[in-house]
C-alpha cells in the first residue's frame, strides 16, 4: 500500500466519484441551514432536504469532503485515538440513481484499487435481513461469509427520526492486526478493541417509517455514505492514531518544540498536544465560517474549545497568547482546498488573540473559586465544583486534580462524571430533531408545486414591475397559513399572503428588508403590500386587501414604494463603503458579522476588539463621504465563485452562494458578493453619518449610521442642541466642552461634600443608626439607610464593627425602588462560623435578587423592598445555624 498524504486521499476520493458521474460540491459551511442542528455533523446534512423529498436534487449523485464538528464527547478528545471535534467526512450520495450494488462494488474498488488497501484485511457488516447487500458483498465483491457479519437494528440500521426516511446500512472494517486486538478468542468485527476499525458506513435509505412504526418503500432509493478522512489516513500512513497523521502532526510538532517535550514519552503531555491540535482546527474553521465567541449556541462551543486548548497549553507551561501561532501551520496543511482559512487569517488570529487575553481574567476567577472551595473541602473537592471549573472556566478535570493534589486533596470523580452525564443528557435532549423548515410546511408544499418566482426588480429600478399572475393565496387560520381561492376586502383590511409568478418586490434577505408598495388591477382591486419575504424559491407578499377581491389566476400589477426603496438602496450601498472603510482604518481582521438595511437606518456588525475613537469615526466617515462625493458608478455583474474570489470580492459568512454569484463593485474601492439593491452611483447616497458604535459581544461591535436626508436631519438636530447648550452655559462652541466639564466637576464636588457630611453624621451617631441583638454570644447590628453609596456603607460598617466583637453588621440602602444589602463580619465572628456570603445569598433571594461574597464581607440586593423585615428574620435564623 502506497503511503499518501491526507490531501492526496481527499483528492483521490473526489476524483474517483466524479469519474463515476457524481457532481463534486465543495464543502458546505459548518453552520447548517437547519435550525435543529448547531453544526454540520455529517456529510449528508447539506443534502437533508433531498432525502426528505422537500427539494429535488440538482444532480442525481454527488461527492463531498465535508467539514464537520461534533461536540458530544469533548472530554474524550485527545484521550482516545480517534475522537475529534472537527473532522472531514468523505461522502458519496445518490438520489434515485445507483444503489446497493454500485455503492458496494465501487466502494470496494476505491479502497482496494485506488487507495491500495489489502483485500484480505477488509470486512463488512450488514443488517441481518439485508439479502441484497449480502449478494453485493458475497456475489459481486467475492467476500466470503466469514468476513461478512450480520447485526441488528442498533448496529446496522439508520433512522433520520421517529418518522421519515430510514434504511439498513453496511459498514466496512479494516483489520489492523493482532497487536491491536484484545486477545479474546471471540475478537472480531464489532469488538470494542482497536483491531477491527470501521472506516466507511454505507447507508441505503429506501424506506419511509410511518407513525405506527411500519415501513413503506420510498419513491426512490437513496445512498448516503460517510468515511472519516483522518481515520482512513491513519491506515494509509501506517500510524497508530489519527493524531499521528500529517493532518495533525505539524501542529503537534510545534507544541512539542515549544514545550521542550518529545511526543510519545509522556501520556499527559501527549494528550495536551493532541487537544491543542484538535481544538485549534475546530476554532479556526468555525471562525472562518463566521462563528463568533458567544455565551450560547455555536459561539459558546467555540469559546469553550478555545479555553480548553489554552488550559492544556498552561499544563505544558505556555504563558501568554499562543494559539494564533498555529494558524499559519494549519493553513499550510489545509489551506488547499479550504482557502477560507487564508482569506480570513487576520480575522481568525485577531479574535483568537482577544479571546485568549480575556480568558486570562476568567482563569484568575476560576483559580480563586478553586482556592475558596479547597479551603472549605474536607479532604475532597466536590465533583460539582470540578464540573463548574470545567464547564464555566474551561479547566480540564486533570488540571483540577493536579491543583488538588498540590494541596493534599482528592477530587470526587464520581460526582464530576455524574454532572457531566447530566450535561450530556441536556445536550442530547437539545439536539433531538425539532420541527423545522426542513420538516415541511405549506411553503414547502407550494415550493414543490409552483415555479420559482421571477424577480424583475434588478432591471426595473423604478419598481413598476408590470403584469404578474397570482399563483397562490394563503390565509391565516387556527392551523396556521392555509391555501385559499380568494381574499376579499373587509373593514379591518383582510390580510393574506400572495405568491406571484413575476414580481418587482424585493424579498427580505441578506440583512436588507423586504419591499412594500401595492398590488392592484385595472378593474379597481387594490392591496397594500406590507412585507415581502423569501420562502425557498418563492417570494411571499404579505398584503392587506383594501378594495375588491383577489383570486388565484388573476393578472395583477405591482408598484413598489420607491421613496422607501431608494432610501434602502442608499443604506445598502453605504454598508459596502463602510465595510471597506473599516478595514482600511482598523486593519484586515475586520469582517462583517451581520447587518440590517432598512429605509431608516443601516446597522453594521463587525469584528473588532475595542471601541472606535472619535478620530477613527471621523476618518471612516471621511473615507465614505469622499467616495460619495466622487459619484462613482456602481458596477454589477454575475461571475463564477472562483472568478469573484480572484477579484477579491468579500463574501458574507451567513449567506449561501451558488456556482454563479452577483458581484457588486465600487470601482477602485470595494467588491462584494451581494444579491441586494443598490444605487446607480455613489453620489445618490448624498451624506453618510455614524451615530453610534457599541459592543454587542466578545470581539464584535455594531455601528448604526444614517444616510441622505435622514442623516441631514440628524445633523440639524445636533446643531440645534449645540446652539441651545451654548446659550444655557453662556459659551461658544470653542469652550462648550470646557464649561460643561467645569459644571460637572462642581457638581461632583458638592456631591462629595454631601456624602462626607452624611458619613460624619452616621459615624458620630452610629449607636442610634443600628439596632443591636444578641444571637448565640454574638452581636447582630442592623441598620437601614436611604441613598447610601456602597463606599459609605463600608465605612459605616467598619465603624459599627469596632463597637462590638464578635459582631455581624447588616445594612440595607434603599434607592429608586431597589434595596442594596451589605453584610460585614469581624474576624471573631468569622472564626465562630459566620459566612457573610451565604447570608447575603439567601437574603437577596428573598428580595428577588442575587448576591454573595467572602465570609467577612458580602453584597447583594433586589427589588422587593417590602420584604426587608423578612430579610432580617432570615439572617437571624441563618446566623443561629452557622454559629452552631
Amino acid at each position: 500500500m502506497q503511503r499518501r498524504s491526507g490531501k492526496e486521499i481527499r483528492e483521490l476520493f473526489i476524483k474517483f466519484w466524479v469519474g463515476k458521474g457524481s457532481r463534486h460540491y465543495p464543502s458546505f459551511s459548518l453552520i447548517p441551514d437547519d435550525p435543529s442542528l448547531l453544526f454540520t455533523i455529517a456529510g449528508m446534512v447539506p443534502f437533508k432536504a433531498y432525502y426528505l423529498g422537500i427539494r429535488p436534487p440538482e444532480h442525481p449523485h454527488a461527492v463531498t469532503s465535508q467539514k464537520c464538528v461534533r461536540t458530544n464527547d469533548i472530554e474524550n478528545v485527545g484521550r482516545t485515538a480517534r475522537h475529534h471535534t472537527f473532522f472531514e467526512m468523505l461522502g458519496n450520495f445518490a438520489w434515485g440513481n445507483y444503489f446497493k450494488e454500485e455503492a458496494v462494488t465501487w466502494g470496494w474498488e476505491f479502497l482496494t484499487e485506488v487507495i491500495g488497501l489489502e483485500p484480505d484485511k477488509l470486512y463488512a457488516s450488514i443488517y441481518k435481513d439485508d439479502e441484497e447487500a449480502y449478494r453485493a458483498w458475497n456475489g459481486l465483491v467475492g467476500l466470503p461469509d466469514s468476513r461478512i457479519s450480520r447485526f441488528g437494528q442498533d448496529e446496522n440500521y439508520w433512522f433520520m427520526g421517529e418518522q421519515g426516511p430510514c434504511g439498513p446500512c453496511s459498514e466496512i472494517y479494516y483489520d489492523r492486526g493482532e497487536k491491536y486486538g484484545c486477545g479474546s478468542p471471540s475478537c472480531g468485527v464489532g469488538c470494542d478493541c482497536d483491531r477491527y476499525m470501521e472506516i466507511w458506513n454505507l447507508v441505503f435509505t429506501q424506506y419511509d417509517r410511518q407513525k405506527d412504526g411500519s415501513l413503506v418503500s420510498l419513491p426512490r432509493n437513496n445512498i448516503d455514505t460517510g468515511m472519516g478522512l483522518e481515520r482512513l489516513a491513519s491506515i494509509v500512513q501506517g500510524v497508530d492514531t489519527d493524531y499521528e497523521t500529517d493532518l495533525f502532526m505539524p501542529m503537534i510538532a510545534h507544541t512539542c518544540k515549544k514545550a521542550g517535550i518529545r511526543y510519545g514519552e509522556n501520556g499527559k503531555h501527549d494528550m495536551a498536544a493532541r487537544v491543542i491540535a484538535d481544538h485549534v482546527r475546530a476554532v479556526a474553521f468555525m471562525l472562518a465560517d463566521g462563528v463568533l465567541p458567544a455565551n450560547d449556541g455555536p459561539g459558546y462551543v467555540l469559546r469553550r474549545l478555545l479555553r480548553r486548548a489554552v488550559r492544556y497549553g498552561r499544563l505544558l507551561g505556555f504563558e501568554g497568547d499562543f494559539l494564533r501561532e498555529y494558524i499559519p501551520i494549519l493553513i499550510d496543511v489545509m489551506g488547499d482546498p479550504y482557502r477560507e482559512l487564508a482569506d480570513n487569517r487576520l480575522t481568525i488570529e485577531r479574535i483568537i488573540e482577544v479571546e485568549e487575553s480575556r480568558f486570562e481574567k476568567t482563569l484568575i476567577q476560576g483559580v480563586n473559586l478553586f482556592e475558596t472551595e479547597a479551603r472549605a473541602a474536607k479532604g475532597v473537592v466536590p465533583g460539582e465544583v470540578a464540573f463548574t471549573l470545567y464547564d464555566t472556566y474551561g479547566f480540564p478535570f486533570e488540571l483540577t486534580l493536579e491543583m488538588a493534589e498540590e494541596q493534599g486533596l482528592s477530587v470526587d470523580r464520581e460526582g464530576f462524571e455524574k454532572a457531566m452525564e447530566a450535561q450530556r443528557e441536556r445536550a442530547r435532549a437539545g439536539s433531538k430533531q425539532k420541527k423545522s423548515s426542513l420538516g415541511g410546511d405549506i411553503y414547502t408544499e407550494l415550493g414543490n408545486e409552483l415555479p420559482a418566482t421571477v424577480f424583475t426588480g434588478y432591471a426595473d429600478s423604478a419598481g413598476r414591475g408590470g403584469a404578474g399572475k397570482i399563483l397562490a393565496i394563503l390565509k391565516e387560520s387556527d392551523d396556521g397559513w392555509t391555501r385559499a381561492d380568494e381574499a376579499e376586502a373587509d373593514k379591518k383590511g383582510a390580510e393574506c399572503e400572495l405568491v406571484l409568478d413575476v414580481t418587482p418586490f424585493y424579498a427580505e434577505r441578506g440583512g436588507e428588508v423586504g419591499d412594500t408598495g401595492r398590488i392592484y388591477t385595472k378593474s379597481g382591486v387594490s392591496a397594500e403590500v406590507l412585507n415581502t419575504m423569501p420562502r425557498g424559491n418563492l417570494t411571499i407578499h404579505r398584503v392587506s386587501v383594501k378594495s375588491g377581491r383577489l383570486s388565484v389566476g388573476m393578472e395583477v400589477e405591482g408598484e413598489v414604494d420607491n421613496v422607501r426603496r431608494n432610501a434602502i438602496r442608499r443604506n445598502h450601498t453605504s454598508t459596502h463603503l463602510l465595510h471597506e472603510a473599516l478595514g482600511r482604518v482598523l486593519g484586515g481582521h475586520v469582517r462583517q458579522a451581520g447587518s440590517l438595511v432598512s429605509d431608516k437606518i443601516l446597522r453594521f456588525d463587525y469584528t473588532h476588539h475595542e471601541p472606535l475613537s472619535h478620530e477613527q469615526i471621523c476618518e471612516i466617515e471621511n473615507i465614505v463621504n469622499e467616495r460619495i462625493l466622487a459619484n462613482v458608478p456602481i458596477e454589477i455583474s454575475e461571475r463564477s465563485m472562483e472568478e469573484a474570489r480572484d477579484m477579491g470580492a468579500k463574501a458574507l459568512f451567513d449567506e449561501k452562494y451558488g456556482d454563479v454569484v452577483r458581484v457588486v463593485s465600487v470601482p477602485g474601492f470595494s467588491t462584494e458578493l451581494c444579491g441586494g439593491l443598490h444605487v446607480r452611483a455613489t453620489g445618490e447616497i448624498g451624506l453618510f453619518k455614524i451615530i453610534r458604535d457599541e459592543g454587542i459581544g466578545s470581539g464584535t461591535r455594531r455601528i448604526v449610521a444614517l444616510t441622505g436626508m435622514t442623516a441631514l436631519a440628524t445633523i440639524q438636530r445636533m446643531s440645534l442642541m449645540t446652539a441651545r447648550l451654548t446659550g444655557l452655559l453662556s459659551a461658544d462652541e470653542s469652550n462648550l466642552h470646557a464649561k460643561t466639564e467645569d459644571l460637572l466637576s462642581e457638581t461632583r464636588r458638592l456631591q462629595r461634600e454631601i456624602q462626607a457630611m452624611r458619613l460624619k453624621e452616621f459615624t458620630q451617631n452610629v449607636g442610634s443608626v443600628f439596632t443591636q441583638k444578641e444571637i448565640s454570644g454574638m452581636t447582630l447590628q442592623t441598620g437601614r439607610f436611604f441613598q447610601a453609596s456602597p463606599e459609605m456603607l463600608r465605612d459605616v460598617g467598619d465603624k459599627a464593627k469596632s463597637r462590638y466583637s464578635p459582631t455581624v453588621v447588616v445594612m440595607a440602602s434603599i434607592e429608586d425602588g431597589d434595596c442594596r444589602l451589605t453584610v460585614m463580619a469581624d474576624d471573631a465572628a468569622v472564626k465562630m462560623g459566620v459566612d457573610s456570603g451565604a447570608l447575603v445569598k439567601e437574603a437577596a433571594a428573598l428580595l428577588g435578587g442575587r448576591g454573595g461574597g467572602r465570609p467577612n464581607m458580602a453584597q447583594g440586593g433586589g427589588k422587593d423592598v417590602e420584604r426587608l423585615d423578612d430579610v432580617t428574620a432570615k439572617i437571624e435564623a441563618l446566623l443561629t445555624e452557622q454559629i452552631k
